[in-house]
């Protein structure tokens, strides 16, 4: 008896909505907003490539749209529901339709909402829509291993730890990366479902 090969997930633009935030598809009509609260130098500590001006914004959403269209990521700007403003920007990116398997990550929200629900709520809308809408398999995080907030942060989810990638990757200092991946699988999504929905209560 043959096994069916399962069908490659279908990858559309979709807004996804929760309490504390809205998950809109970016585009160039959120560069001001992402200006005003983006410009944080320390925002762009952990990331490669950082953003220090108006024209490198608008080249990072520039990149993220040309990944659009290239079919390898779907990004979003993290939007505060009651004031309607950007706070941040997150992406699906490495999309990988016939193995099921898809990143989060590229995120950064500004100073004020961190350590609120915005990253959780984000995190949960978008591992819901990746098991639920697209039937992912893998849901794959990474971080640079030096930065502890975010490695702690993954593990709060309850995403599994897996391993290091050593010199992973060049920064813009100069600087040799290390990344550290985690994941959700399919058969966890339930129980991380729930601890999700526990701490945004």
């Amino acid at each position: 008896m043959s096994e069916i090969a399962p069908t490659a997930m279908e990858i559309n633009p979709v807004t996804l909505e929760g309490r504390f935030v809205r998950l809109e598809v970016l585009s160039m009509a959120h560069h001001a907003g992402l200006c005003e609260v983006g410009m944080d130098e320390d925002l762009w500590r952990w990331i490669p490539e950082p953003v220090r001006t108006p024209e490198e914004m608008r080249a990072y959403i520039e990149t993220a749209l040309a990944e659009q269209a290239a079919g390898t990521a779907l990004p979003f700007a993290t939007v505060e529901r009651s004031s309607g403003r950007p706070i941040g920007s997150t992406r699906f990116g490495n999309i990988d339709r016939r193995h099921r398997r898809v990143e989060i990550g590229w995120t950064w929200l500004a100073k004020p909402w961190q350590r609120t629900a915005a990253n959780t709520e984000a995190k949960y809308l978008m591992l819901r829509h990746a098991f639920e809408t697209w039937g992912a398999m893998r849901v794959e995080l990474k971080t640079d291993s030096l930065n502890a907030r975010s490695r702690a942060a993954i593990l709060r989810i309850g995403a599994k730890e897996e391993g290091t990638l050593r010199n992973h990757m060049m920064t813009s200092t100069g600087r040799i990366r290390h990344t550290v991946y985690f994941s959700v699988v399919d058969s966890e999504w339930p129980g991380v479902k729930s601890r999700l929905e526990q701490m945004l209560l």
